[in-house]
C-alpha cells in the first residue's frame, strides 16, 4: 500500500464515522462500479459530497479527486488534499497540469472522481456540464460511472447514494465539439434520472 492510500483510508474512515452519524448513507447500485480504472461522476451541490463519493465506492478503490485550485491556497488543507493524492485544477483555463494527474490517476488503474457541472449548484439542470470527464474517458478507454448524491442530505435520516450502469464511449473517433457537449448533457441526465427514479421507488 503506498502512503497516498494510508493517508485515504484513514481519514476516509475518520469522517466516514462523523458524518455518517449526523448524515447517514444507503448505497445502492454498488455492484455497478467496475474493477479497475473509471471516472466517476456526480451531480455537486454541497461540500460533503467528495466525502460521499469516496465512501459510496468499495474499500478497495483509492479515489483521485480534481479540487479547485483555491481550496489549496490553505496550507494545511492544501497538504492533507496531496497527501491523499487529490490534486488542484484551475477552472478558468485549461489546465494541462491537472490533466496530467487524471491521466498518471487512470493509468495506474484507479477511480478519479469528477463533477461535471464544474460547481455547485442546488437544483438539477440549473448549471452546464463541462466535458471534461468525457474527454478523458475516450481518450484513456476507460468508462463512466453515473452517481446521484441528493442535493438536500437530511439530517439523521437515511441518505441514498444512487450508482448507475457504467457508459461507454467509444475510443479512437475524434469528438467535435458538439457531440461532447451532447454526451456530457446526456451524461448529467443520467444522473439525475438515477435520483428520480429512486425517488419514485421510494413513493
Amino acid at each position: 500500500m503506498n502512503s497516498e492510500k494510508f493517508w485515504y483510508d484513514i481519514l476516509r474512515f475518520i469522517t466516514m464515522i462523523g458524518i455518517g452519524l449526523v448524515r447517514p448513507f444507503k448505497v445502492f447500485g454498488r455492484e455497478n462500479i467496475p474493477e479497475g480504472a473509471a471516472i466517476v461522476c456526480a451531480n455537486h451541490s454541497g461540500a460533503s459530497d467528495p466525502f460521499y463519493m469516496a465512501y459510496a465506492l468499495p474499500r478497495r478503490d483509492h479515489l483521485c479527486l480534481m479540487a479547485k485550485a483555491e481550496l489549496f491556497k490553505n496550507k494545511i488543507l492544501g497538504f492533507l488534499l496531496r497527501l491523499i493524492g487529490t490534486f488542484p485544477v484551475n477552472r478558468d483555463s485549461a489546465d494541462l497540469e491537472a490533466m496530467k494527474n487524471a491521466m498518471r490517476c487512470l493509468k495506474e488503474g484507479r477511480k478519479l472522481g469528477i463533477f461535471p457541472e464544474g460547481t455547485r449548484s442546488d437544483e438539477d439542470g440549473k448549471a452546464s456540464p463541462k466535458g471534461g470527464a468525457v474527454r478523458l474517458a475516450q481518450k484513456m478507454g476507460v468508462p463512466i460511472v453515473p452517481m446521484y448524491i441528493p442535493r438536500k442530505k437530511k439530517f439523521f435520516r437515511i441518505n441514498p447514494i444512487i450508482i448507475g450502469e457504467p457508459i461507454v464511449i467509444e475510443k479512437g473517433r475524434r469528438l467535435t465539439h458538439e457531440e461532447m457537449e451532447s454526451i456530457a448533457g446526456g451524461l448529467m441526465d443520467k444522473i439525475h434520472a438515477l435520483g428520480r427514479t429512486h425517488d419514485a421507488v421510494r413513493g
